[in-house]
């Protein structure tokens, strides 16, 4: 195949080499001068609409573009002289699925981020969440098949390559036997994530318990997803995973949840202005959203007993800052005005006292 570029085999005509040259100069300059007047009048017609997704949408797509219409105008000039074609002809089998896999790259990424962007403006967050996780996991799908294809594609070039797969096609059963076994891993983790977009057992953003970590899902793969913990460490969980087993997820219809916390005070302790006090205080937070603020007692023991807590807030980030308010508070407060509510060790000294006092 390349020893067509072997230029000891031709003769060089340079007048026709030079009207080439110069035709395809004037090709590409007719094609770039085309994409520069339609992406002008593109960029102005959506600087008039109010979304931004137009603008993501016309700029990726701006260079791919740009070299497809490059592409077109040296295939046109290949139909009209020969030195251009004879080259062409070799080039562009590697070239044109190269450019088309490129635009279609872009199309998807464009699509994708313009919808981002439509659900980052949507004023329901779980909504906003789903749309975000369908968008992610649609598009990485829809990537995959376009390059696998882009690169099938560019491999047909080869003579060689095209004559294995023509072979290959000629026994298509056992072929198919052979990759069905080989990419098995590859096309569980497709349809696991093809799956996880349409059942949708979590999204992007949502708070989840799985094998004994506790973070936000950051982002969601075909092969994986990532966890991020609050101290910042991210955690690689299998796709697979979320589907074969049990997960808690926090935040699956809302952010709405509701937490306790425990006290162990005295068992002589009155109730009744701690009570009062924890309602109060609860009542002046912003992060309480009222659904839910009681005290209960939980558990009675001989040297100790459990006071709960409960209350609620509108997400989960402003019910674990209640918490942590409420309980320094509380403790404060008992610590000033009930000192002894608190729990001491005591010791029956009253035989000794007796010893020392003899």
């Amino acid at each position: 195949m390349f020893s067509e570029f072997d230029l000891s085999r031709y003769t060089i005509e340079w007048p026709e080499m030079i009207h080439a040259v110069v035709y395809l100069c004037a090709t590409i300059l007719i094609a770039l001068l085309f994409h520069t007047v339609v992406f002008s009048i593109l960029r102005r017609v959506v600087r008039q609409t109010e979304t931004g997704a137009d603008d993501l949408i016309v700029n990726r797509l701006f260079q791919p573009s740009r070299w497809a219409m490059m592409a077109i105008g040296v295939s046109l000039a290949a139909q009209a002289d020969g030195w251009i074609g004879a080259v062409w002809g070799v080039v562009g089998k590697f070239i044109m699925p190269a450019l088309l896999g490129w635009m279609a790259f872009a199309i998807v990424r464009a699509f994708a981020l313009a919808l981002d962007h439509r659900a980052e403006a949507s004023e329901d967050p779980v909504s906003a969440r789903s749309h975000r996780t369908r968008i992610a996991i649609l598009s990485r799908t829809v990537t995959f098949i376009i390059v696998f294809i882009t690169i099938g594609l560019m491999m047909l070039g080869i003579p060689g390559v095209r004559q294995v797969g023509v072979t290959v096609m000629a026994s298509a059963g056992l072929a198919a036997l052979a990759v069905g076994a080989a990419a098995q891993p590859a096309l569980k983790s497709l349809i696991a994530g093809l799956q996880m977009a349409i059942t949708e057992p979590l999204r992007i953003g949502d708070l989840v318990v799985v094998d004994g970590f506790t973070g936000r899902v950051e982002e969601i793969r075909m092969s994986f997803v990532v966890v991020r913990m609050w101290d910042e460490r991210a955690a690689m969980v299998p796709t697979s995973r979320f589907l074969d087993n049990s997960f808690e997820n926090w935040s699956r219809v809302s952010e709405k949840l509701s937490g306790p916390v425990y006290l162990h005070l005295d068992p002589a302790t009155d109730i009744a202005p701690v009570r009062a006090e924890f309602e109060r205080f609860l009542s002046a937070q912003p992060e309480w959203d009222r659904r839910m603020g009681i005290l209960l007692v939980t558990e009675a023991r001989p040297e100790s007993i459990e006071l709960r807590l409960g209350m609620s807030a509108t997400t989960i980030g402003d019910l674990w800052e209640l918490r942590c308010r409420v309980r320094e508070h509380m403790l404060d407060w008992l610590r000033r005005e009930m000192p002894g509510a608190l729990l001491r060790h005591r010791l029956e000294v009253e035989a000794a006292n007796a010893r020392a006092e003899q």
